[in-house]
């Protein structure tokens, strides 16, 4: 009897228990041919809270556990001694989470030794580093079979570049959980109410994410201060401009301001449905653009209609069901939101069309068999 082969992928996102929806789905996918382990950190301290290892009900893959070490600086992040332990096992494929050039990365490589390694890939700006990470990235490359572009501007970046150009390698977005994430009038209520919204009441605008300047909330209040017609505003998120955004929402003494901070990832669904409009106004800078915008396809899955800039790979991700913006127009800004606002046709057409491209284009299903398509390429029978 042929043994299944065997799947390792690694990651520090899959602390959170819904990040791990991929493995679960490449173990549903692999329909007994392949076994699917997925190694995850204990604890990691998060962008916006400590998270320890969240438990996922239902899970088909294997988790193992690793101690990791300067989760605050995710560049310079290392894994415990329990990484190379499972790295010595035979693994057909070993799918890594983590850029190639920072030092997990690099760990990654070294203890793989000759075993198949594909890296998922988010840098969307070709970057010159600095040594040691632009030794790292070299090691990295020369050891992979291959890897995969979380998004078309992560393959305009690194599809030519060295180490990069002469490796197979896909598209393959990030995906969103479908069976979380799903319109519920039930929680759109709910929340409403514990914001202390009267209904019926004007449209929500929403904004999910960090409270940090270059995901453009100056431009997003500027945009609310023009806009003419009724309107209310929820922020989730928090960051550095908490207080910031605090003294311009303390402006709206009438309430129509709500910032929500220390929301837990499986919560989030319940916040979005509270929306009718999802903005994303990030700013390119000289050192990030936008990678992905999980927001926009978690906002798509609820139903909920979204605009975005024209930052990074927000285009790519909206397709022609959202509103694509320029970042960097503040009239064109609440001239779109306007629109939204005002039209509730065009809103609604905009998120039944944003809610068929979630589940056709991003549902996990989708992501897993891609991504399997991928490895057989790489590891044939």
């Amino acid at each position: 009897m042929t043994r299944p082969r065997r799947l390792l992928t690694i990651g520090h996102s899959y602390v959170v228990g819904l990040n791990r929806r991929l493995p679960h789905e490449l173990a549903r996918a692999g329909l007994g041919e392949w076994e699917v382990t997925a190694a995850a950190p204990t604890f990691v301290h998060g962008d916006l809270r400590p998270i320890q290892l969240e438990p996922f009900p239902g899970e088909l893959n294997r988790v193992v556990p690793l101690r990791a070490y300067l989760t605050r600086r995710p560049h310079v992040m290392v894994y415990g001694r329990e990484l190379r332990k499972l790295l010595a096992e035979p693994w057909d494929m070993i799918h890594c989470w983590e850029e190639p050039y920072i030092f997990a990365g690099g760990q990654i490589a070294r203890w793989a030794g000759a075993q198949r390694l594909v890296y998922y890939t988010f840098q969307n700006i070709a970057k010159r580093y600095w040594p040691p990470f632009n030794w790292i990235e070299k090691t990295s490359l020369n050891r992979a079979a291959g890897w995969l572009a979380a998004g078309h501007t992560v393959q305009g970046a690194l599809g030519t570049r060295p180490g990069y150009a002469d490796k197979p390698h896909r598209v393959i977005p990030l995906g969103v959980d479908v069976d979380a994430f799903q319109p519920d009038p039930t929680a759109r209520a709910a929340i409403r109410l514990k914001l202390g919204w009267a209904e019926p009441g004007p449209p929500v605008i929403g904004y999910l994410g960090r409270f940090i300047p270059a995901k453009g909330l100056g431009m997003l209040t500027a945009a609310l201060d023009a806009l003419p017609s009724p309107w209310r505003a929820l922020f989730v998120g928090g960051g550095p401009m908490e207080s910031e955004l605090s003294e311009w929402a303390a402006r709206y003494s009438d309430g129509r301001v709500r910032i929500a901070t220390g929301v837990a990832h499986d919560a989030v669904p319940q916040y979005l449905n509270a929306m009718d409009i999802l903005a994303a106004p990030s700013q390119t800078t000289p050192k990030w653009k936008e990678q992905l915008g999980r927001m926009l396809i978690e906002a798509m899955a609820c139903g909920v209609a979204v605009v975005g800039s024209d930052s990074g790979e927000i285009p790519h991700v909206l397709g022609d069901t959202g509103e694509v913006v320029a970042e960097a127009d503040t009239a064109a800004w609440t001239l779109a939101i306007g629109r939204l606002v005002e039209n509730s046709k065009r809103r609604s057409e905009r998120a039944a069309a944003g809610l068929a491209r979630a589940h056709a284009v991003f549902a996990w299903p989708v992501i897993a068999r891609q991504h399997w398509n991928f490895f057989e390429e790489l590891a044939p029978k």
